[in-house]
């Protein structure tokens, strides 16, 4: 069988100087070894599905009054335990990964409150575009043991899935084997590059 590999880009701005008084300025890489992206979504409407993403990558630019964030999710990496259901997941009752490889999230805006913010954008899943908010929050930044600057923020959203084509499903007892909301979750810590 034919492996697909779908590919997401994320993009984040954040306007303002909250960060600027906060992170030092440059690029940033984010580190994967201690990052994760995920998801979670409900199954037999009584439990819950958890997944993640084992390959991605990105960067972080951190300029004096603006916050750029460029992630890239291989959706071939989508794990969740069991390798038939992800197989699942990467076919056509789902991603549909051939005819639409590309997941974007481009911001239009970001209000904050003390370190916690809300960011508005445009999610393209599935050849569809929404809008969506992250809610996030930046949890500092820290010189490591090797004098790299590292910053991290954690941030998540709910969607709905048949909003974005997504529509599979059958029903059980109970009610549907999949629900509809499904939670993205970003838990980011990225290192500056040194010049």
């Amino acid at each position: 069988m034919k492996k697909t590999v779908l590919t997401a880009a994320v993009i984040l701005s954040f306007g303002g100087a909250v960060f600027a008084n906060h992170v030092p300025a440059g690029r940033y890489t984010i580190d994967n070894s201690h990052s994760k992206v995920g998801f979670e979504i409900s199954h037999l409407v009584v439990s819950t599905v958890e997944g993640r993403f084992n390959v991605f990558s990105g960067n972080v630019v951190v300029e004096k009054d603006n916050l750029d964030i460029l992630t890239e999710i291989n959706m071939d990496s989508v794990d969740t335990g069991i390798d038939k259901r992800d197989e699942h997941l990467k076919s056509p009752d789902f991603f549909e990964a051939q005819k639409f490889p590309k997941m974007i999230f481009k911001s239009k805006k970001v209000t904050w409150k003390k370190d916690k913010f809300k960011l508005v954008g445009d999610l393209t899943l599935h050849g569809v575009t929404k809008e969506v908010t992250l809610n996030g929050q930046y949890k500092g930044s820290v010189v490591d043991q090797f004098g790299n600057d590292r910053v991290v923020a954690d941030a998540s959203a709910k969607i709905n899935r048949k909003d974005f084509g997504l529509t599979w499903n059958k029903l059980v007892e109970k009610g549907p084997v999949v629900g509809d909301e499904v939670v993205l979750s970003f838990k980011i810590e990225a290192v500056r590059e040194k010049k």
